[in-house]
């Protein structure tokens, strides 16, 4: 018997419980867009990926060059020296694949200098989504611009600027409300 009426009391009290539970959601696209530090920490790493982009151009273009030379000369020099120049071609096409790794590549230049300027500031805006999440009581929060599909969002649960104003950044308009 106490069994049938501790069950129901379990029941009611877990959906007093989770109708408690509060939800926000936030768009990082928006917040990071807000951040002057983002924008030049994104115009840096483009800067560089062109400046390095053209470095490759420019190798490759000079093997092109190579190989076509070699090709027009190939007819007039001996054996030895069409190996000679066959391996430096070879050469040279590798140290500028081994370059691409590096500038391009899985934990090349690029990623690692996209670590070192985007990722403390994403860590700060972690942060100031936690702060406002802690003082709000809330029990998740979601990414719109994330992974996370959003169908559909009231936008007094959008805390995005809050986080904004958490992180001590002001913002031309204020995206709710």
């Amino acid at each position: 018997m106490k069994k049938l009426i501790a069950l129901p009391l379990l029941m009611l009290a877990f959906v007093f419980t989770a109708q408690a539970q509060k939800f926000a959601y936030v768009d990082s696209e928006y917040i990071l867009q807000n951040i002057p530090e983002y924008n030049d920490a994104l115009a840096q790493i483009d800067e560089l990926s062109v400046q390095w982009q053209q470095e490759l151009e420019a190798k490759f273009s000079a093997i092109d060059k190579m190989y076509k030379d070699y090709q027009s000369e190939s007819v007039l020099l001996p054996e030895e020296m069409k190996r000679k120049r066959e391996d430096a071609i070879i050469k040279a096409e590798k140290d500028a694949k081994e370059l691409q790794k590096k500038r391009f590549g899985k934990d090349g230049d690029l990623f690692k200098k996209r670590q070192e300027l985007v990722k403390p500031i994403q860590d700060k805006v972690y942060s100031a989504i936690e702060a406002v999440a802690k003082a709000r009581n809330l029990a998740m929060v979601f990414d719109k611009a994330g992974g996370v599909t959003v169908m559909w969002a009231d936008a007094k649960y959008d805390i995005s600027d809050d986080v904004l104003e958490e992180m001590g950044y002001s913002f031309n308009t204020r995206k709710n409300k």
